[in-house]
């Protein structure tokens, strides 16, 4: 798939089929995060994938925006080890471009996506942070629903000048 379609056609899709997403594609995607930009090349990131149905039901009872990872075939919560970053505030930046590059490279695989935010909300991140076992020294910035997706990928022309300032505001 071109990149500019891959670019425009991405949506958060919110259902899936039961086809799971293969490892090939998973590692594809996981690749495509791990290529991304980071402060000094740090790559603070550290990715929990879920694939046990009970714990992704789970994760929808616990998360108010993830209902849908209960029908999904596969989930990955985005973290980072502060320790690992350039500079302690940089690991939002650095996993925020590693997930972006994700979701990219999952519709580059027809896998659709959802983004569910989850830092700074201490009432989101706790749940999952239990539930999965994350240490209290790692970061979790968000989670990412997966699967075949059960709706297309409509393509949304989202380009408004008025948010464009050349030479200044």
């Amino acid at each position: 798939m071109d990149i500019f379609e891959a670019l425009f056609t991405r949506r958060s899709i919110r259902k899936f089929t039961s086809a799971d997403v293969s490892d090939a594609d998973l590692e594809i995607m996981l690749r495509a995060a791990m290529a991304a930009p980071s402060a000094h090349n740090r790559q603070p990131w550290h990715f929990v994938v879920v694939r046990d149905k009970a714990l992704l039901a789970e994760i929808a009872n616990r998360h108010p925006y993830a209902k849908m990872a209960a029908e999904a075939p596969l989930a990955i919560v985005v973290c980072a080890n502060p320790a690992e970053a350039k500079e302690p505030r940089y690991w939002q930046q650095d996993c925020t471009a590693a997930l972006e590059n994700m979701l990219l490279a999952a519709r580059g695989k027809n896998i659709g996506t959802v983004w569910c935010g989850m830092h700074p909300l201490e009432d989101r991140v706790e749940p999952i942070r239990q539930l999965l076992k994350i240490p209290a020294d790692i970061n979790v910035l968000a989670l990412v629903v997966a699967g075949h997706p059960a709706q297309p990928f409509d393509e949304v022309d989202r380009y408004r000048e008025d948010k464009v300032h050349h030479n200044g505001w």
